[in-house]
């Protein structure tokens, strides 16, 4: 880890302790903001930021071109994400809300706002630059390149449909603080229902869309084929066809399509005003399609390359001399 990006390292592990940090608020804080707890928000965000932030810092060590520029472009990522979840922590602490928040009259959220609206754009700006860096490299095997270059693609787009989100759809409206203030609102996370919630664990709404539900889904689709690439690489040891690091390519491939249909699915589902765990007709539809094309691409690239392993051993076996 010596060869890491330092200051995401440092993100990362600043992340890190604001979970802990919003652990102990849980706990220890009965304050709410529209039914969940005032420390919920820094808690996703501490989570989501420190699991990117240390896989940014792993990738960045991996260019071998433009290594300066990638290294000052990952700096000014770190910082943006710091600032910006540092203004959602006082935010919570203050037991007010961060995004959305239209008071005019509290001069703490007037001067956090443009805080809160630059780090987003900083975040948004340095993660395309990122993207197309790692787009033009070529350090790792086709395995892994695949991955890397799937994960980023899908964790731009997360970050850009909640952005879409927030500027077409406004719901303008008022609700009650942690302290019992009146906080005029532009947006809402919801779809259909604003303000909509209850889902265990992410608080997701249950009464209509959701945009985190792509967002969270795109952002961490990264993790999820790095996952697959590392168990594949493992599983080599073991099955001779998996040996070949184009077939180990290819079924990175199939898992990047099928994450990207999970993707799209949700992602219409929530505009459809449709809670992730209230699906219709449709939207299981949509699913078995993904799922069956994503199982029929697999299955293919697994029976060619151990046909291909078959063939090859045969081809190489020595021939045993005639006999009289």
């Amino acid at each position: 880890m010596k060869s890491w990006h330092r200051p995401l390292l440092l993100c990362a592990g600043l992340m890190s302790a604001l979970v802990l940090v919003s652990l102990a608020g849980l706990v220890t804080d009965s304050r709410t903001l529209l039914g969940e707890s005032v420390w919920v928000k820094p808690l996703k965000f501490g989570f989501a930021f420190a699991l990117y932030a240390g896989t940014l810092a792993w990738l960045i060590s991996k260019l071998t071109k433009a290594r300066r520029l990638g290294r000052w472009i990952g700096t000014v990522f770190a910082v943006g994400v710091t600032v910006e979840v540092a203004a959602i922590t006082i935010q919570a602490a203050r037991g007010t809300f961060s995004h959305f928040n239209a008071d005019q009259s509290d001069p703490v959220t007037l001067a956090l706002v443009p805080v809160l609206t630059t780090g987003v754009m900083i975040v948004l700006i340095t993660q395309l630059v990122i993207a197309v860096m790692v787009l033009v490299q070529r350090a790792a095997g086709p395995a892994l390149t695949r991955a890397i270059r799937a994960g980023l693609g899908l964790a731009t787009a997360g970050m850009l449909i909640p952005l879409y989100w927030m500027v077409t759809d406004l719901h303008p409206r008022t609700v009650t603080d942690a302290n019992g203030a009146q906080v005029p609102m532009y947006q809402g996370h919801g779809i259909g229902d604003p303000d909509g919630h209850g889902m265990p664990l992410t608080n997701w709404s249950v009464t209509g869309g959701d945009f985190r539900v792509p967002h969270f889904f795109a952002l961490h689709g990264i993790q999820v084929l790095l996952v697959v690439t590392a168990v594949l690489a493992a599983l080599a040891a073991r099955h001779v066809w998996l040996r070949d690091e184009r077939v180990r390519a290819r079924l990175v491939g199939c898992a990047a399509l099928g994450y990207t249909g999970l993707v799209a699915v949700v992602t219409w589902q929530a505009a459809r005003g449709q809670s992730l765990i209230h699906p219709d007709t449709a939207t299981l539809a949509a699913l078995a399609a993904v799922a069956l094309i994503t199982a029929f691409a697999t299955t293919w690239t697994i029976v060619a390359a151990r046909r291909a392993t078959v063939r090859d051993a045969a081809a190489t076996e020595p021939r045993r001399p005639a006999t009289l």
